[in-house]
């Protein structure tokens, strides 16, 4: 990597350098993704280094003073590498960039998208426990809840992280709804894509697109348009369809329907193309029994346990209120075989 960075620089101090700007960009954004790679590493190791000669400079004092110092300072170098080890399996192309997260109700009517509705909440929560931002950019209600949402979550790795959240998620638990107190299973599915850099192309032919304008719908009063300027956009080729309702501007929300079109396509011509692109569509499935990654059991025990990786918690209001980390983390170790790379 090392190498790389420095050819790189080499390529931004050329006299040239700026006479073709987009590639000049290009070549600048690269470079800080990679040093914002490597140069943690850099920054961990002298850390380590200084606390090993201070540690050393105490055993030659018999200063046992700095015993509490030397200790936070290792559980804070351990809490940093274990970060760092993670970021590193975040390597594919787009898993720096931030992502748009889409969740569908499936199987279980109200129960659903109520069920629509806690993962929104949930997954608000993770955001800004990360120092994310969100923006939702189309939302459908419905009776008891949420029918379909779209957000958009801002940051660093967004993408990278929540592209474990891709599948079908169970909940089973005692209805709020059901005066006879029985126990419902709902399903949802949520599915990641990156926000992709403008610089990437992705062909969108206009004979392609079906573009339809309707009233946004919304709580009532105030939050209810009163002009058609939410946008639903269908690729036809694809069938991809897309929407956007959450600014008062139909041009604008045509132009936000667009990038999250372009990131869809992105994603789905990907696939088309990649070697594993069977085991990927073998995740995006019905919305319903059997073919889960992660269920979230209120009733008749607490529980929340991923399929895939076997992790598990009983404590299942701390996972609705966005504690995602040891799941996300464990699927993207497994995924990159970094256990045994890192044992």
């Amino acid at each position: 990597m090392i190498e790389k960075i420095r050819s790189l620089e080499q390529q931004t101090s050329a006299p040239d350098f700026w006479q073709n700007r987009e590639r000049a960009e290009n070549t600048l954004s690269t470079l800080k993704r990679l040093r914002d790679t490597y140069d943690p590493w850099l920054e961990l190791r002298a850390r380590f280094r200084d606390l090993k000669e201070l540690l050393e400079l105490a055993s030659e004092e018999a200063d046992e003073s700095v015993a509490g110092e030397i200790v936070s300072g290792l559980e804070k170098l351990k809490a940093r590498y274990e970060q760092l080890k993670l970021l590193q399996v975040l390597g594919e192309e787009n898993d720096c960039l931030s992502a748009f997260l889409t969740i569908h109700s499936g199987a279980g009517g109200t129960e659903a998208c109520d069920w629509v509705s806690m993962l929104l909440r949930m997954y608000t929560r993770w955001a800004e426990s990360h120092g994310y931002s969100t923006a939702i950019l189309d939302i459908l209600e419905a009776e008891g809840g949420i029918k379909s949402v779209t957000m958009e979550i801002t940051g660093d790795y967004a993408f990278g992280f929540l592209k474990s959240e891709t599948g079908i998620h169970r909940l089973v638990r005692i209805s709020p709804f059901d005066s006879s107190r029985r126990r419902h299973t709902s399903f949802a599915s949520v599915f990641a894509s990156p926000v992709i850099d403008d610089t990437i192309e992705v062909e969108i032919r206009p004979e392609d697109l079906r573009v339809d304008t309707y009233r946004a719908g919304g709580a009532g009063g105030q939050h209810v348009n009163k002009t058609d300027s939410a946008v639903r956009i269908t690729h036809l080729p694809t069938g991809i369809v897309v929407q956007c309702q959450n600014e008062r501007s139909q041009h604008k929300n045509k132009a936000m329907a667009m990038k999250v079109l372009r990131s869809r396509l992105y994603e789905h011509y990907r696939e088309e193309q990649d070697a594993e692109r069977e085991k990927q569509e073998s995740e995006k499935k019905e919305i319903a029994w059997g073919h889960q990654i992660r269920s979230y059991v209120f009733h008749p025990y607490s529980m929340v346990k991923d399929h895939r990786t076997k992790t598990e918690t009983g404590n299942v209001q701390a996972v609705m209120d966005g504690e995602l980390d040891p799941f996300i983390e464990s699927y993207l170790m497994f995924e990159s075989g970094a256990e045994k790379q890192w044992a």
